[in-house]
């Protein structure tokens, strides 16, 4: 088992690098209740905060909208704080994890959001920020 076994960590490492691996992330459903005054400051904020809309309708007999997104969860840090700031304290958000959803980001090519959540997901348990590269897997004969 001495040479098995770390071949074959290797080829699976290698394997995982070469799958073009994605990154999943959890993605909140928010229900927001607000005054038609409100609307345009929270459009503002969920886009600020890469939250889409998916459903927005009237409550019959008030002038109160209900409005549904999608924020991704890494987002929602001080959401319900700057969506009172942007309403004056009109919009009232409920928050539910919904699904998770893949980030369109490549987390193996340097700068983009998926690679920095990954660099800082190492950092916080102690590994090397950078991941090894495919180069270091290979058989060297």
């Amino acid at each position: 088992g001495g040479q098995v076994i770390p071949t074959a960590r290797r080829v699976i490492y290698a394997s995982q690098i070469t799958a073009k691996p994605r990154l999943l992330e959890p993605v909140y459903m928010v229900e927001i209740q607000a005054p038609e005054g409100a609307l345009g400051g929270i459009y503002s904020v969920l886009n600020q905060k890469r939250g889409h809309v998916f459903e927005e309708m009237q409550r019959p007999g008030t002038p109160l909208y209900n409005i549904k997104a999608y924020l991704p969860v890494v987002e929602s840090f001080g959401f319900s704080a700057q969506l009172r700031a942007a309403t004056s304290g009109q919009a009232f958000p409920q928050s539910v994890f919904d699904h998770w959803d893949m980030m369109a980001s490549d987390p193996l090519e340097l700068g983009t959001q998926a690679s920095t959540l990954v660099a800082e997901i190492r950092k916080r348990k102690g590994l090397k920020e950078q991941m090894t590269p495919l180069s270091d897997f290979e058989d060297k004969l």
